[in-house]
């Protein structure tokens, strides 16, 4: 696809609709079928930040969301190119520039970093483009040019502002009439003709970044920025364009009318608007089945816009929620319900959310225990149509086969990750209960079952792979999981079992209440004992009780054991050093 020419093709016709998959519209307040401006393309613009400071949750769930979005449609057959715009020229950027005393370039390249730090972490990795605002200048002042000369805008003191009342069409996709429509206002509004007029060009006052115009020195207004960066990637017309529900007005609003006035042409076929993240002080439970399926429940617009979670509602700190949760738990967290609807956030019900996860690493485990294969490197179906399933008479692989395809049928209406993640649930469920039928823990393992638990766990990781997660292990993939953890357990589950062999169980009891406040429990298994939990502050505390553990051995005259918890630490990398006030740790 060339990043100038549009991708629509000269009638202005749309491709024959996908068979099952439908897609909210915001425009048109109802669900469509699914139809592309070219056959087998599909171009996505998704509004992204402006840069002025550090990334909040908030700016991670459009991401999330997006990313898994487009994993399907290229499940479904789709070549799908995703933008993401980065504006980094503000009146915010300018005032947070001037307050630090550093240039607005510095402070936008130290929050793009964050930014792209973050969507890392949250496993975002299908953005294709991230245009800045200040490398598209010329774009931008050549839709405004051509707004001007076709009298949809207006030249005034060095501004240039978008004229509503020339666009019949002006409120379609907010419902709003001219009437309603309150615009800019500010410093401006006595150099427009009406307040519901919006600026396109706004010259620059002294000492303020400025780039030449045919107009004044000056920088764009933020709605036509998107309008150009979208251009200029994805065509005159492309098909989907999302974003949060508080951009419907003004910015999508304005959006739609600057480009169609300019171009002629439908400027996004699809508006997908995520619902927005709001503060809740109670967590809900979280069972197999996702908290909602089918239909997303909204709130009304206005009431999510007015009680989103933002910086000033006290938004903040994604990098240390990461550190502390782990990006899987986030992105798991963010895609359990409908994108469409409100989502509750608090820490305890990304806790929630981690204890599902916390289930299927447990499965993952198992399948290691019987086969000695890793599930994270699963060869799994790239494309809904590969080897579509036929009925086998094997009811294990049948079932799993009918929870695929409630799996695509709930993504293919409006993608509803909540259902789908229902169904990945009830995989998990089968798999589970397969192992235990068969007894394969126990000697029941045989070429034919491992191979039908291997397709059971290959069917988990194509759908797993659609959502985004299990993409690393977890030790791996979780920010807040910290290595050093992985590697001082193996010791602590060897001094447990030591003490109950002995039948020292005391200090076994000892082990295990030093575990508790650590959030790590162990599980005993005829394979062998193996542990889960941890997150913030999880070392510290397992070593406050292995260093309590060492001094009532050596207390007990106990000195192997004491020689051996200090030599086990000191491959793993701690070094313990023992001083009148006690004994100390660090990392060696």
């Amino acid at each position: 696809m060339s990043a100038s020419a549009s991708t629509q093709s000269p009638a202005g016709e749309l491709s024959a609709p996908h068979p099952t998959l439908t897609v909210y519209n915001t425009l048109s307040k109802k669900k469509e079928p699914f139809r592309t401006v070219q056959a087998g393309k599909v171009g996505v613009y998704l509004c992204g930040p402006t840069v002025y400071d550090k990334a909040h949750i908030g700016h991670m769930v459009g991401p999330v969301i997006f990313d898994c979005i487009k994993r399907y449609l290229k499940y479904c057959g789709y070549d799908v190119t995703w933008v993401v715009n980065i504006t980094d020229v503000d009146d915010k950027l300018i005032n947070k520039a001037n307050e630090r005393g550093i240039s607005m370039l510095d402070v936008a390249e130290e929050n793009i970093a964050d930014y792209n730090g973050n969507l890392t972490a949250l496993g975002v990795d299908q953005i294709d483009h991230f245009p800045r605002a200040t490398e598209c200048m010329d774009e931008i002042i050549a839709i405004i040019q051509s707004l001007v000369d076709n009298g949809y805008a207006y030249e005034s003191a060095g501004d240039v502002y978008f004229d509503v009342a020339k666009d019949r069409e002006y409120g379609k996709l907010s419902n709003r009439t001219l009437d309603q429509v309150q615009g800019d206002g500010g410093g401006g509004a006595d150099r427009k003709r009406s307040a519901a007029d919006f600026a396109l060009w706004k010259s620059a006052k002294p000492g303020e970044p400025a780039w030449d115009s045919p107009w004044a020195k000056g920088r764009p207004g933020w709605h036509i920025e998107c309008s150009a960066m979208s251009k200029k990637l994805l065509g005159e017309t492309f098909d989907i364009h999302g974003g949060g529900l508080d951009l419907v007005f003004p910015h999508h609003e304005n959006e739609i009318a600057q480009s169609e006035c300019c171009h002629g042409k439908t400027f996004a076929t699809y508006w997908a608007h995520n619902g927005l993240l709001r503060r809740d002080a109670n967590a809900g439970k979280i069972g197999g089945r996702a908290e909602r399926t089918g239909d997303a429940t909204e709130a009304p617009a206005e009431e999510q816009v007015s009680g989103k979670m933002s910086r000033s509602k006290g938004a903040g700190g994604l990098a240390t929620l990461i550190a502390k949760q782990g990006g899987e738990r986030i992105r798991f967290f963010l895609l359990r319900t409908h994108y469409r609807s409100t989502v509750l956030f608090s820490e305890e019900a990304i806790e929630e959310a981690a204890i599902g996860l916390e289930s299927f690493y447990r499965l993952f485990k198992r399948y290691h225990r019987i086969t000695k294969g890793d599930f994270y490197h699963l060869q799994a179906r790239a494309h809904r149509t590969e080897g579509d399933a036929q009925p086998t008479g094997n009811e294990t692989l049948d079932a799993a086969a009918a929870c695929k395809a409630r799996f695509i049928t709930a993504m293919d209406d409006d993608f509803n990750t909540g259902g789908a993640i229902g169904e990945l649930f009830e995989l998990a469920k089968i798999a589970n209960r397969y192992c235990d039928e068969k007894n394969l823990e126990n000697g029941g393992a045989d070429n034919a079952t491992i191979g039908d638990l291997t397709l059971l766990m290959a069917t988990i990781k194509e759908l797993a792979n659609i959502l985004g997660i299990f993409q690393k292990a977890p030790a791996v993939a979780a920010g807040g999981s910290d290595e050093t953890l992985g590697k001082i357990m193996p010791l602590v589950i060897d001094l447990r079992a030591n003490a109950r062999a002995a039948k020292n169980f005391a200090m076994a009891d000892a082990i295990r209440d030093g575990l508790a406040p650590a959030g790590i429990k162990i599980e005993d298994r005829p394979s062998g004992a193996e542990w889960t939990g941890g997150g913030d502050g999880a070392v510290d505390k397992v070593m406050a009780m292995l260093i309590e553990l060492r001094q009532t051995v050596r207390k007990n005259k106990d000195f192997a054991t004491s020689d051996a918890i200090r030599d086990r630490l000191k491959e793993a990398g701690i070094v313990l050093e023992d001083r009148a006030g006690g004994t100390e740790w660090s990392r060696g």
